[in-house]
């Protein structure tokens, strides 16, 4: 049945296709990291910082315990890091852009009446 499955966009038997609802990937069974601003960024950099800093101090010292638990130690901060950073970023778009949102809806509420801002200014430099 080749024909069945293209119609679906998948083949036969996935949990896509027999349920409905797209999978999404859950860290640790809770952290869905789709849908959560910032996680994807901060845990691909915290990994990436952690086999930097477990692989620089193991070719520093060569000690492989200490190595994996600054590895660990790399990943915490960098994912911590990288998440504050982020989030910070996040939450200052978003007031910006209801600060946008507010303008623009105020820009269309007062055009061409005589709360106009704009009106007032045209009308003073004219004088």
């Amino acid at each position: 049945m080749p024909g069945r499955s293209a119609f679906r966009g998948g083949p036969i038997g996935t949990e896509e296709a027999t349920s409905g609802a797209p999978e999404t990937f859950k860290l640790l069974g809770i952290l869905d990291v789709e849908n959560i601003p910032c996680a994807r960024e901060s845990i691909l950099y915290g990994s990436l910082g952690s086999v930097v800093a477990g692989l620089g101090h193991f070719l520093v010292t060569s000690r492989i315990r200490r190595s994996c638990d600054v590895g660990v130690g790399g990943f915490i901060l960098v994912t911590l890091g990288c998440w504050f950073h982020c989030r910070y970023n996040f939450a200052k778009q978003r007031i910006q852009e209801r600060i946008a949102r507010e303008g623009i809806k105020n820009k269309i509420l007062y055009e061409s009446t005589h709360l106009d801002p704009e009106r007032k200014i045209k009308s003073n430099d004219s004088n």
